[in-house]
């Protein structure tokens, strides 16, 4: 069906490297397939028979309004027992797709031109944000650690140095550090201590940590915007989106968001445009704020629990990746978001990135058919048109 969100895997490559037959989506074990609250077996009877990726609200937290349209060119069986993952990064320049696999604790290498794995590397409890820096060329892990580290606050940032994928040393970085932002012309990273209710910094060549901003709640996401020289963060428990001087470490702005957003966790931005897409776990819905004025342009829904979102700058097109499995697709026109689709996708489907050269976008999942997997799909049919 044209602009549907197609079954068919053009490639399909398991842990030995060599290519076999494509899988329909929904082949396979039944219990490999998980939706909340209601029979597996009548979802993936849906699917079966419409030959589209769509689930129940149970799942989505609303019923998808229409096919995602994507097309699934390739299919990664990962090795190790199925396991979930958090976040990825991509270094265009190197070809190079670094995913946090959380629940196994390790740093998967992937390399996106010859479209295989070059590492697993262990020894990262708890993974969950990771940053490929181009210069220096480094990879930087969050790493939360065991119980006990939690509770003590043990959590560390990981170096790994980028062409030898040997590790370099580490930061001590509260108790939960999560997402990671870059500051070039300081050479400075900057770290969400979301348990700790801080933005943690520290400068990317000597490990040298350089400070810590209070937020006065749980830190949520972070990201920069070079244009207007600020880090941006949420303040999760309060309902805020701060804006922080990179050199000074002062928070030059604290922007009250709408009670339509509950608990604002993702961030990512579009700094071309200075927009920030805020993603509202609690209530699956995205914001679209205006970082100029300082003011929301748009509600949207989105799926169930939103997490990870990748923004594709050359085709205007943004990915919002959800616990549930949901991914919802939309397209940045004249300052604000059109949607173009929303359905579930795969099991646990919360981390995308997307190679803004090429338009294809990667999509860990964590269990497909007693594996760990990573599928990679391109827009087609009303995504491809400006």
């Amino acid at each position: 069906m044209a602009g549907a969100h197609t079954t068919r895997t053009r490639t399909e490559v398991g842990p030995s490297g060599f290519a076999s037959r494509g899988c329909v989506a929904g082949c396979g074990p039944v219990s490999k397939i998980r939706f909340a609250g209601r029979p597996q077996w009548l979802p993936v009877l849906a699917i079966g028979l419409a030959g589209l990726v769509s689930v129940g609200s149970s799942a989505a937290g609303s019923v998808a309004k229409a096919p995602l349209p994507l097309e699934r060119i390739a299919r990664i069986v990962l090795p190790g027992r199925p396991a979930r993952f958090d976040y990825q990064s991509l270094d265009a320049e190197a070809g190079r797709l670094y995913l946090n696999q959380m629940g196994a604790g390790r740093l998967l290498v992937f390399d996106v031109r010859k479209r295989r794995l070059v590492a697993a590397l262990g020894g990262f409890a708890d993974a969950t944000g990771v940053l490929a820096v181009p210069s220096p060329r480094r990879v930087f892990v969050s790493s939360p650690g065991d119980l006990w580290d939690k509770a003590i606050g043990g959590g560390r940032v990981i170096a790994v140095d980028g062409a030898t994928l040997e590790r370099l040393g580490a930061v001590d970085v509260g108790r939960f550090p999560d997402g990671l932002s870059f500051v070039p012309k300081l050479n400075r990273v900057f770290v969400s201590d979301e348990i700790g209710g801080e933005l943690s910094v520290f400068d990317a060549r000597t490990l040298r940590s350089i400070g810590n901003v209070p937020l006065g709640g749980e830190a949520g996401m972070n990201a920069y915007d070079p244009k207007g020289d600020h880090v941006w963060v949420n303040d999760q428990s309060n309902l805020r989106l701060l804006a922080v001087n990179p050199k000074t470490l002062v928070i030059a702005a604290r922007i009250e968001l709408p009670a339509t957003c509950r608990h604002n966790h993702g961030l990512l931005l579009d700094a071309l445009d200075r927009l920030a897409f805020i993603g509202c776990d609690s209530n699956a819905r995205l914001l679209l704020f205006d970082l100029a004025r300082h003011a929301v342009q748009g509600v949207y829904r989105v799926g169930k629990d939103p997490d990870v979102m990748a923004y594709d700058s050359r085709r205007r097109l943004l990915y919002v990746a959800s616990e549930s499995g949901v991914v919802s697709l939309f397209r940045l026109r004249d300052g604000r978001l059109a949607p173009l689709g929303r359905a579930w996708l795969g099991d646990n489907a919360h981390s995308v990135s997307v190679d803004p050269a090429s338009g294809e976008s990667y999509f860990p999942i964590r269990d497909d058919h007693g594996h760990s997997a990573l599928w990679i799909e391109r827009p087609v049919g009303p995504a491809l048109s400006r």
